[in-house]
């Protein structure tokens, strides 16, 4: 299946998602749908998403930003993650020392690593 299209191929205008269909049964919905790369996720869910890329993830830029605690973000880190069908893990985050996390969240705070050798750091433990 190809991308979903943002823009029209021929004037950059926006697109619009006009049709469903469904590959099962064939049953078609049509209708003026906003597209969304995140189908589920209301607008607060979006807005802590871009906040979060804007905040490159760094939780505690994202504590000032909001003007939340570092358990609120949490949280809503994990209502966005439940609603795009994933469930947070916790079982590994019990096996991940508080010093070996902190050394992690230092070195990814710091630029020495990404986020994506963050996260296999903290899975391999």
């Amino acid at each position: 299946m190809k991308p979903a299209l943002n823009a029209c191929p021929v004037c950059g205008g926006n697109l619009v998602v006009a049709r469903y269909q469904c590959e099962g049964c064939d049953t078609s919905v049509e209708g003026r749908f906003n597209s969304s790369a995140f189908p589920g996720l209301t607008s607060e869910h979006m807005d802590f998403i871009r906040t979060f890329v804007r905040c490159e993830g760094k939780i505690t830029r994202m504590e000032a930003e909001l003007g939340v605690s570092y358990p609120t973000i949490r949280n809503r880190l994990q209502d966005v993650i439940r609603a795009m069908g994933f469930e947070p893990k916790r079982e590994n985050a019990a096996r991940v020392t508080a010093e070996k996390r902190k050394v992690v969240l230092d070195d990814l705070d710091a630029g020495r690593i990404s986020a994506d050798e963050a996260m296999r750091a903290l899975r391999e433990v």
